[in-house]
């Protein structure tokens, strides 16, 4: 009866936010669930095996699971205070009293003599008003949190695997562009040179080709640092050393997009976000803290006892005359203390609010997430397409203008815009079939990287 109650404010579970979709005017069905193997959906085995590896030897993800499990444990540890504390002594003691200023404690009279005492000792603090349970609830919302945090690093990581593999093959992409361009204009030097010795072209021609062939080379030195620093950060991501590399070269063709992407409702995103669920255990924990602080206002009660014997020989303890016990209850109140257990409540009341407010930033900033990969992606097919047909007219174009170069019938302004036109849409090509990809794994990132269809999800945790 004494413990039934626990004051303070009980935890009630945010509601979903009041919309029906991510856009304006948007109306959604409930949409495909999300496979935890989400990248998967891309079919590249190498993509899958790196993912695979980063999950086994990735640091920051074990880091992130021993934090989970330091959490648990002090949350277990809270548990403890609402059971008695029982502890035992023994002690032994050869004592001389001065026979003649004082008299012997021995039963025997001696005034040198042994004693030995052993003891039993429980304490129990009654919690009265909750303030301990609230206390574990608080720890269990911590542990709870951490464990989100670590299935946001699962997720994050994972996604980060997938978006530099994504880029390594745009780099490469943009290398065999860039180095397509050079073989092309390194041909069309050649016949513009041969042209000049027999005076079919002024040598002002000829050396504008040259200055665009050494342009277009000092494009490559860039892209071939920014596609060895992309395979070192996939080495750091699967708890690799830089040294050691990556064995996969990824290549744009290597990927296929999903047939079918995924889409989650309002009310159910804020249930699949990591990020989310965090933020609302973080709420839960610190709201806990209002009763433990109420609870410190409030009469403190414990309840003690001690068993034992004392004996002069250890062979008569617990016989008849040596027990000893003692039974105590003390009840405590502040009387005065600045109002400092008032301001640990008013503290702990606002920082609640704090973290009702970054609770509902989180959502926000979730639904943004959402809404600008929504949108990226409704672009990304019509950018593909445009990108790819520009490809292909600049490309007609450059064929035109060798054959046109050949026969001596074309300027050097007209060949060097051809050359640039190539070269650019080549590049835009590869960015925009990458960038399609890329946003392909933030949708699944963003609707929360399905997480939660694991069987059972604390297995990535052990």
């Amino acid at each position: 009866m004494l413990t039934s109650c626990m004051i303070g404010p009980d935890f009630k579970v945010p509601e979903p936010p009041p919309v029906d979709g991510f856009l304006p005017g948007q109306k959604l069905a409930r949409g495909s669930d999300i496979s935890e193997r989400w990248w998967e959906v891309f079919h590249s085995r190498a993509l899958n095996k790196l993912i695979q590896d980063g999950i086994e030897n990735n640091q920051d993800l074990a880091a992130a699971m021993a934090a989970v499990r330091a959490a648990q444990a002090n949350a277990l540890a809270q548990r403890g205070a609402l059971f008695p504390v029982i502890g035992a002594t023994f002690d032994a003691s050869r004592q001389q009293v001065p026979s003649q200023t004082l008299s012997s404690d021995a039963a025997s009279g001696a005034n040198i003599y042994s004693l030995h005492t052993a003891q039993l000792t429980v304490s129990y603090v009654v919690d009265v008003f909750g303030g301990t349970r609230r206390q574990i609830e608080s720890a269990d919302a911590q542990a709870e949190a951490q464990r989100f945090q670590t299935e946001g690093v699962y997720v994050t990581l994972a996604s980060n695997i997938a978006l530099a593999a994504i880029q390594e093959a745009s780099l490469r992409g943009q290398i065999a562009a860039t180095r397509r361009l050079i073989d092309i204009q390194t041909q069309l030097l050649t016949i513009l040179k041969r042209q000049n010795e027999l005076g079919q072209i002024a040598l002002p021609e000829a050396v504008a080709q040259e200055t665009a062939l050494a342009q277009a080379r000092l494009l490559l030195p860039p892209l071939e640092k920014q596609l060895a620093q992309q395979r070192n950060l996939l080495a750091t991501l699967t708890g690799r050393f830089p040294s050691q590399g990556v064995s996969t070269a990824f290549e744009l063709g290597s990927f296929r997009l999903p047939r079918k992407l995924p889409m989650t409702l309002p009310a159910d995103l804020v249930r699949q976000r990591p990020d989310i669920r965090a933020a609302e255990s973080n709420v839960r924990a610190v709201n806990a803290q209002i009763g433990v602080a109420i609870a410190n206002r409030l009469p403190q009660i414990t309840l003690s006892g001690n068993v034992g014997s004392s004996a002069e020989a250890i062979g008569n303890l617990f016989a008849p005359g040596t027990i000893l016990w003692t039974i105590a209850g003390n009840a405590a109140q502040s009387v005065f203390d600045g109002s400092s257990r008032y301001y640990k409540q008013k503290q702990a009341e606002e920082l609640t609010a704090q973290a009702v407010a970054q609770y509902r930033s989180t959502v926000l900033v979730a639904f943004q997430n959402v809404a600008d990969v929504l949108r990226a992606l409704q672009s990304d097919a019509r950018a593909v397409a445009a990108a790819i047909a520009a490809e292909q007219s600049a490309n007609r174009s450059i064929d035109l203008v060798r054959r046109q170069v050949e026969q001596g019938q074309v300027s050097s302004p007209v060949l060097l815009n051809a050359q640039q036109a190539y070269l650019q849409t080549s590049l835009a090509r590869v960015q925009a079939q990458a960038s399609r990809l890329a946003n392909t794994v933030a949708l699944y990132q963003a609707l929360g990287g399905g997480w939660w269809n694991r069987i059972p999800p604390e297995t990535v945790l052990q």
